[in-house]
């Protein structure tokens, strides 16, 4: 069972901590086995907003975790613990993958884990992180960042999307999905997405594009335009491609292509169909253009990424 050590010290966000706590401490269903062992450390009670938590490790547990996640800080401005600082720097060369949730990254980069890494925060930190960290390469238009044993979120609502991110890399993009549902958030977003710093992410039924993009997901195995969207919407394709980007941080036809990139992840981890049969069945054509696509946004060909997740020893 990989473990998860969530760090509670000093003057965190509860909201972020609750997220870390929420999404991995609850196996979804028939899938009890193998997820995580989650454990709160710290070295003492410590006041979450409202809350007092108490946490069931002491910050030297971190050292032994496989993932670290550090919530968000309430004041950038404020030296973080050093203990914490410390613990988590003990944890990353100890070989734990390190995720902070938005404000999370000014921890990190006190700890050293930053430097030469592309990293991001709450849009309105960024500046703050770039200037305390010049040898760290801050992005400040991401939802999140993934350099490999160092990850970072921007705010709250993206910490749920760097959790899933990390659930898609341990337990494939089926399982991600099955979490998100549970969570009633949209399913995992690529962490190049935008911040929408003027214009936040609505979510579930908040935006008027929602049944648009419910029946494009039923339809990837067709042929969509941008003129078939527009027309199934009732506006014209300019109007549509500006409601796109301000809803989703993408361009029509490449939100299509994400979606039908995710729908392949889930028929290559969860049916036997050939790269042919999955390329019909996800509107991408043929076998080579999926590859081309699949291997692009995923980092792996197609046949790679199947045998990664299925796979029959545990991960």
């Amino acid at each position: 069972m990989p473990s998860i050590a969530v760090a509670a010290a000093g003057d965190v966000l509860h909201l972020e901590l609750a997220i870390a706590w929420e999404v991995f401490a609850s196996a979804p269903p028939d899938h009890a086995d193998g997820w995580y062992d989650v454990h709160l450390c710290g070295p003492a009670p410590v006041r979450a907003g409202p809350f007092t938590l108490e946490p069931t490790h002491g910050l030297d547990a971190l050292a032994m975790a496989d993932t670290v996640l550090v919530p968000a800080v309430r004041d950038v401005d404020q030296a973080p613990p050093g203990d914490l600082v410390e613990a988590v720097r003990a944890a990353h060369q100890a070989g734990a993958r390190v995720a902070a949730l938005c404000t999370g990254a000014f921890v990190l980069g006190a700890a050293g884990l930053l430097h030469g890494r592309r990293a991001t925060t709450h849009w309105a930190h960024t500046a703050t992180l770039q200037a305390r960290h010049p040898d760290a390469v801050v992005d400040p238009d991401v939802l999140y960042t993934d350099a490999g044993s160092v990850l970072t979120s921007a705010g709250k609502a993206a910490a749920v999307d760097l959790s899933l991110h990390l659930i898609h890399l341990d337990h494939g993009a089926a399982v991600a999905n099955i979490v998100a549902r549970r969570l009633v958030v949209p399913p995992h977003r690529p962490g190049g997405q935008a911040q929408y710093v003027t214009t936040p992410v609505p979510t579930g039924g908040e935006h008027d594009l929602v049944g648009l993009l419910d029946w494009a997901r039923q339809r990837l195995d067709q042929p969509l335009s941008v003129t078939d969207l527009a027309r199934r919407a009732g506006t014209s394709p300019r109007h549509l491609a500006r409601r796109f980007n301000a809803t989703t941080g993408q361009a029509p036809l490449q939100w299509l292509l994400t979606q039908r990139v995710r729908r392949a992840q889930e028929l290559l981890e969860t049916t036997d169909l050939s790269i042919e049969a999955v390329a019909t069945a996800t509107g991408t054509g043929t076998a080579t253009t999926l590859r081309r696509h699949f291997t692009r946004v995923v980092g792996v060909p197609p046949s790679t990424y199947r045998r990664t997740f299925r796979d029959p020893a545990p991960r």
